[in-house]
């Protein structure tokens, strides 16, 4: 009997791939971001590995110095393990510094996390940029500790080093860019962490893949915030002159919901196409950039402000188990939800290569009367038809495309292309694909 085709081929290799990812501990800095790195590179050998010293200027952050960890323990009163690192990379709270001492429970308190509304749950707590040390542990745990003497032991240092990230750029036939954005810096976290990379992972295969690609695409794997940071200096020039769209790829990988968040400006082409492709999806949810929360925060920023969105399935802090050791790849992460998140996200990139986007050719409102294409006795019909050619000839920036006049203008998306063919053929308007001509009264 020949096998069943599994309906979610890239959801199945996305979500092997993310089991490999799973057991490394992850921190903004240190050996787990180079691991994760180098497997991404064996899936995309064009990735490029880029370290930034610590102590470099960075806007107006200072790359930390390398989180280095190599064990942890809590053992009780009685010689019992507590809490060991090597059960959960989520036990430690991130960049701890190091610590051997005795406490009593009462000391110990303050160094102790947990979530009471999740009593099984180990909570993801960091502490980046204030030096401090802590354990984090299921409540149901923390609530049978007896008094007593506790042993801790974190052996981690903090050390000069470097920020680590990759990068794969995949060159078009114009220098324009679509950019995908993702983070490679949270430990055994499903949703919130390996969902981004996975996904960008099988969109760079795909379009690696693809025969002809109309723009360039950057695709960057960073650590979260002081990556994104540390990646917009040093790429600043360049992303601001090229960048047309971008995409923030963060918890895209459950099945519950679709989830939109808009560039701070809220209507770029890149809005309006991932606003048509999600249309006609089942529980979409909509958010503002009022309501960021990952790396779009950096590039939508006023200075950078890069035409940037995130697409989601479920968004950050709106599924319980979110920054939680609940967030696993058995529960929350599918590779239905995976498939879902790459499907909606390649949907877009193919409208972005695809729809027809004109460019005016003249500088003001030119003279259509010299064309035939003004009237000068007009009645209702012909004063319309005048005016939406004006409007064309308008918005004809390079970031409307036909089907964002349509909408625009309430008017179906055939009579605005043989309107643009028409202004094409008296040299008013080009497009931005050249490839794409059109023909009169064509619809794409």
């Amino acid at each position: 009997m020949t096998a069943p085709v599994s309906m979610t081929p890239q959801g199945d290799a996305m979500h092997a791939l993310a089991r490999e990812l799973w057991p490394i501990h992850r921190s903004i800095t240190g050996a787990g971001v180079r691991q994760t790195l180098a497997i991404l590179k064996g899936q995309l050998p064009g990735l490029t590995i880029h370290e930034v010293p610590s102590g470099t200027q960075v806007f107006d952050w200072t790359v930390p110095e390398e989180w280095v960890i190599r064990g942890a323990r809590l053992i009780g009163p009685d010689g019992e393990v507590v809490v060991d690192l090597e059960d959960s990379n989520l036990h430690v709270v991130g960049y701890s510094t190091g610590v051997d001492g005795e406490f009593t429970l009462e000391e110990l308190q303050p160094h102790l996390h947990s979530i009471p509304e999740q009593p099984d749950a180990i909570p993801f707590i960091t502490s980046y940029y204030h030096r401090t040390w802590g354990f984090c542990l299921p409540d149901r745990v923390r609530a049978e500790l007896k008094p007593g003497t506790y042993r801790a032991v974190i052996d981690a240092d903090h050390v000069p080093g470097s920020l680590t990230y990759g990068e794969l750029i995949l060159p078009g036939e114009t220098d324009d860019e679509i950019f995908l954005s993702t983070y490679v810096c949270h430990p055994s976290l499903a949703n919130n962490e390996l969902s981004g990379p996975v996904v960008a992972t099988a969109l760079a295969q795909w379009l690696t893949a693809l025969p002809h690609r109309h723009y360039t695409y950057r695709i960057a794997f960073t650590p979260e915030s002081i990556g994104a940071i540390t990646y917009a200096s040093r790429n600043l020039e360049r992303l601001k002159e090229r960048v047309i769209a971008g995409f923030q790829l963060t918890c895209i990988g459950d099945d519950r919901a679709y989830t939109y968040l808009a560039s701070r400006h809220g209507n770029t082409r890149i809005d309006r196409v991932a606003k048509r492709v999600l249309a006609g999806l089942p529980n979409v949810v909509h958010y503002s950039y009022l309501e960021r929360g990952s790396d779009e925060r950096t590039y939508s920023s006023a200075g950078v402000d890069l035409p940037f969105i995130s697409i989601m399935r479920s968004r950050y802090g709106d599924y319980p188990e979110y920054h939680t050791s609940l967030d696993d790849l058995e529960h929350v992460v599918t590779p239905a939800g995976l498939q879902g998140g790459f499907d909606v996200v390649k949907a877009c990139i193919e409208t972005l290569e695809h729809e027809p986007v004109p460019v005016t050719a003249a500088y003001g409102e030119p003279q259509l009367g010299k064309r035939g294409l003004y009237h000068t006795m007009l009645n209702k019909n012909t004063s319309d038809e005048v005016m939406l050619r004006t409007n064309i000839l308008a918005y004809a920036d390079g970031t409307y495309a036909v089907s964002d006049m349509a909408e625009l203008f309430g008017e179906d998306e055939a009579t605005i292309l043989a309107m643009v063919q028409e202004l094409m053929d008296h040299d008013l308007i080009r497009m931005e694909h050249q490839s794409n001509r059109l023909q009169p009264g064509a619809v794409t």
